[in-house]
Formats: C-alpha cells, sequence, structure tokens
C-alpha cells in the first residue's frame, strides 16, 4: 500500500517521467534484447557482459543522465560483472548490423503501444505508408586513437541514415555505416530492401538515383524524391502551371529516365519556383515522383516533399535533447551504438507524446507542446525515482500486452500539466551583423567591453 501510493505520488507530481520508464520497459526487456544480440552478431558472443547492460548503461550516457561512459559505469560498477576495459572493448567491437537491428525491434513494440492508443498524427498521404528518409554523418570525436592523433582534420566516426514513419513520428529502421566519407546512394540496396507495396518514400537529392528510383518502383511503391542535376532525363515534356503552395508557384511536366535495366520509366516532375531562395542559392526546386495524379496532384507532391523536414528536426531534436554523438567514442562501431541508443530514446519521448496526444488532442499537443521541456522534466526526475521505487515494481511492464500499457499511459497522461511543456513562441530572427571589430585581436573581454559601454552611455 506504501508503494502504490509512492508510485501514485510520481504519477500526479511527474506523469511523463512514469510514462516514459514504461515505455522504456516494455520496449527494452532485457531477454529480447540478449535474443536480438544472440541472432545478429556473428562474430561476437556473450561470456559475462550481457547486451541488455550495455544498452541500459548508453541509454543513461545518451540521456545526459551521466555525463560519460567511465561516469555511467561507476555508477554502477557494483552490478556490472567485468573492468571498463572490458566494458570498451564490447563497445569498440559491436557489429553495426546489431545496432542496426536494436532500433528496428523497439520501434515495433512501441508501435503498438502508440496504434493502441489510437494517437497517430494524421497520414501525410492517405491510403498510403510514408517513409521519409535521411542521412546523418555523426559529428567529430576526440583524437583519442593512435590513428588519429595529430590529424588537423575532425575524425568522423561513422554515419547512418534513418527511416521516419511520420504518422508515428518515430525512427523506424536504422542503416548503419563505419564509413563515415560514404556517399548515401552507395547504401541503396539496404534501402530497397525495406520497401514494401504502396509505400511513399520521401528523400532529398541525395538519394536521386536510377537504383534507387527503378528499386522501389519495382517493389510497387512510390517515390517523392528531389532530382539531382546528374540523373538525366530522356524526354521532357511541356512544362505546365498547375497552382501554388506557401513557398511558391507549382508547376509540372512529364519525363522520362532510362531505368538500371535500360528500360524508359515515365515518370512526373514537379517544379516549385520559390518565392525566396533557399539557402544554397536556389531559385526553384525540382521534384520526380512515379505517384499517380489521382493519389496526388502537383501541389500535394510538393506539400509532401515539404514534410521532408520532419526527419531533419528528429536530427535536430537527437543533438539538443540528447547525447547521440558522444565524442569520446572514437571508434566507429561504439559510435553507432549510441546514436542507435538515442534514435529508440526519441522513440521513447514520441510514445510520451503520442499518450499526451491521446490525452489532450493531437492538434493541441502538435502545436503547443515542446518536446525539449518533457525531455528536460524526464532527465531531472529519473534518477530520484529510481532511488524511491524499487525495480521490481517496472517488471510488468516488460510483458505487458500494448493494449494494457496504453491504458496506463493515457490514464497518466491525463494528469500532466501542459503548461509546464509549453513551447516557447520565439520571434522573428535578428539579421546578423558583419563582424568587423578587432580584426587583428584572437579573444576579446567582454567585462571591459560592457564598462566601456557603460561610460559612453548617458
Amino acid at each position: 500500500m506504501i508503494l502504490d501510493k509512492l508510485f501514485e505520488r510520481f504519477v500526479e507530481e511527474t506523469p511523463v517521467t512514469v510514462m516514459a520508464r514504461a515505455a522504456i520497459e516494455h520496449a527494452l526487456p532485457s531477454d529480447e534484447l540478449d535474443a536480438l544480440f544472440d541472432e545478429h552478431a556473428e562474430h561476437q558472443y556473450t561470456r559475462e557482459l550481457v547486451f541488455s547492460a550495455v544498452v541500459d548503461l548508453m541509454g543513461v550516457v545518451v540521456g545526459k543522465i551521466q555525463p560519460s561512459v567511465r561516469a555511467a559505469y561507476k555508477a554502477v560498477q557494483g552490478t556490472l560483472p567485468v573492468t571498463l576495459t572490458a566494458l570498451y572493448d564490447k563497445l569498440n567491437h559491436l557489429e553495426p548490423v546489431v545496432s542496426g537491428a536494436l532500433v528496428c525491434h523497439t520501434a515495433q513494440r512501441l508501435e503498438s503501444v502508440v496504434r493502441a492508443m489510437h494517437a497517430e498524427v494524421p497520414a501525410l498521404l492517405p491510403g498510403f505508408r510514408v517513409r521519409i528518409i535521411d542521412g546523418s554523418h555523426l559529428a567529430a570525436t576526440q583524437r583519442r586513437l593512435e590513428v588519429l592523433r595529430g590529424s588537423i582534420a575532425g575524425p568522423l566516426p561513422g554515419q547512418s541514415l534513418v527511416v521516419l514513419d511520420p504518422e508515428l513520428m518515430m525512427a523506424t529502421h536504422m542503416i548503419p555505416c563505419e564509413d563515415g566519407h560514404a556517399q548515401e546512394r552507395s547504401l541503396s540496396p539496404q534501402i530497397i530492401g525495406l520497401v514494401n507495396a504502396n509505400d511513399v518514400w520521401i528523400a532529398d537529392r541525395n538519394f536521386c538515383t536510377t537504383t534507387l528510383l527503378t528499386g522501389i518502383a519495382k517493389h510497387v511503391a512510390f517515390f517523392v524524391i528531389r532530382h539531382h542535376a546528374n540523373l538525366p532525363f530522356v524526354t521532357v515534356g511541356t512544362l505546365r502551371k498547375c497552382g501554388r503552395t506557401d513557398t511558391g508557384i507549382v508547376f509540372e511536366q512529364s519525363v522520362t529516365i532510362r531505368d538500371s535495366d535500360g528500360q524508359m520509366m515515365k515518370l512526373r516532375r514537379v517544379v516549385i519556383r520559390l518565392d525566396k531562395p533557399t539557402r544554397d542559392g536556389d531559385s526553384d526546386m525540382s521534384i520526380l515522383t512515379n505517384l499517380p495524379k489521382k493519389a496526388a496532384s502537383g501541389v500535394a507532391v510538393a506539400e509532401l516533399y515539404r514534410n521532408r523536414w520532419k526527419v531533419e528536426t528528429m536530427f535536430q531534436s537527437l543533438t539538443q535533447m540528447l547525447n547521440g554523438e558522444i565524442d569520446t567514442l572514437a571508434y566507429p562501431r561504439a559510435a553507432l551504438l549510441g546514436f542507435a541508443t538515442a534514435l529508440l530514446s526519441y522513440n521513447v519521448l514520441s510514445t510520451v507524446q503520442a499518450a499526451l496526444r491521446a490525452a489532450f488532442g493531437t492538434e493541441k499537443v502538435q502545436n503547443e507542446v515542446s518536446a525539449y521541456y518533457i525531455a528536460n522534466e524526464i532527465r531531472v526526475n529519473t534518477g530520484g525515482m529510481k532511488i524511491a521505487l524499487e525495480p521490481e515494481v517496472w517488471k510488468e511492464f516488460e510483458t505487458m500486452k500494448p493494449a494494457a500499457l496504453a491504458k496506463y499511459l493515457v490514464r497518466w497522461a491525463s494528469h500532466a500539466n501542459l503548461m509546464k511543456y509549453e513551447r516557447s513562441r520565439r520571434g522573428p530572427k535578428k539579421p546578423v551583423p558583419k563582424r568587423t571589430r578587432f580584426p587583428k585581436k584572437t579573444h576579446v573581454s567582454t567585462a571591459r567591453l560592457l564598462a566601456e559601454s557603460r561610460r559612453k552611455s548617458p
């Protein structure tokens, strides 16, 4: 009874923290994670340190609860049966395929919970399964390895292609790559392996290759991909105006390209003549699609492509709310596991937001609630809740049916005070002045400049 009262106290005071912990337990049951490792690892094997323990430790670092892997290890040193050196050895040799499988597995478990809450975001194109894909090159690491010392250039530990489901706002797949200089197009075969019939794949021009366009079409699926100048047209039809969006006037024409088998493929080319040039100075934007007109008009295709920002927002969230790019992990495989852990943490946060949508309405949560403040509250309260509540309290959520967990999450969400997470409205950006002062100095004293400014003020 005392424990029940204590648990309910946390529900009343910080429901999002309780929701996040329950979602984590459901997404990461220890036995399933260890089985996942056994299934996908080809060279590594388990001696004393199980994979689930590694993921738990990485989770507190990625969630900014601990500042580093070493600090996280020290916090649980009495419960881990290995040395710090052995832990790093495990991280540095973990096969990328395991990291990719971790993201996919946890997304599947949490998807069932979100759908049980009926908390999906309205579909971008009803009747189709939309997927947005983009690449993320991991930030440069510290030069801790012998091969990196003395290097002026920043060492990149790898990159990942991430697939976002905009209806769930979850990262469903991660395609890891240890080579930080590899182009996205080199990973086209792995992308094609994820395509299902009736999909619509949205991507930027780096993915505009004959191989990928043909591969998607052969799966009876569709694409909305920005045209790259390296992909030539065989024939081009008349460009006709078909409407406008918030960003510019929309035109459309039919084009033909030669597919990877040498056959002609008929596509639609949608051109947006922008009211304002892009950051790269482009005054228009060209998009290729094989969607039929009856499924999406030219304007609808342009609007679909505009939703590509959702995946960029996800990457920004990983940087602001989570520590997904740990600069002390110089080995590519360790860095990729850190990024995978950040993606699954993002999915947990998305599940919390889905519960809030179910309790308060999609429009209110989407427009007024900041994920940053939710993540901050979870980070602040996780440590105290971990001390106050016994681990056994959370065990039942590991095997709980998605529908049952969904009911708990929605009930807990109803206790949330949305004003605590209200989105900050920023004003228009001020133009950045040209920096011309002190060109011959490497640094200045802010205190002295402020004092001088006060003396000049009337």
